[in-house]
């Protein structure tokens, strides 16, 4: 998702924000699971990635190292640690 991010910001003219709503809630109204996915609201189901930024600006120009520090997936969180995924 960084690359797709950083391609939107770079050759679509996206700002980082945008690019970020396009890969998000955006993407959850696409396939009407809007009301579940796409966003950090109560009630709906905890997917988000902790990544290694000082300010989100920076996803769409960081693109060729791995981010990602930490994955929750339904409320379960795990660190990153050399290419596998492990319970934090």
């Amino acid at each position: 998702m960084q690359f797709a991010i950083a391609l939107a910001c770079r050759y679509m003219g996206l700002t980082p924000a945008q690019a970020i709503a396009a890969s998000t809630i955006n993407s959850a109204h696409a396939i009407r699971r809007s009301d579940k996915i796409g966003s950090l609201e109560v009630g709906k189901q905890a997917d988000m990635l902790i990544l290694s930024v000082s300010d989100y600006r920076q996803v769409g120009y960081r693109y060729g190292t791995n981010l990602v520090k930490q994955v929750i997936k339904r409320g379960q969180v795990y660190s990153v640690d050399v290419g596998y995924y492990r319970t934090a």
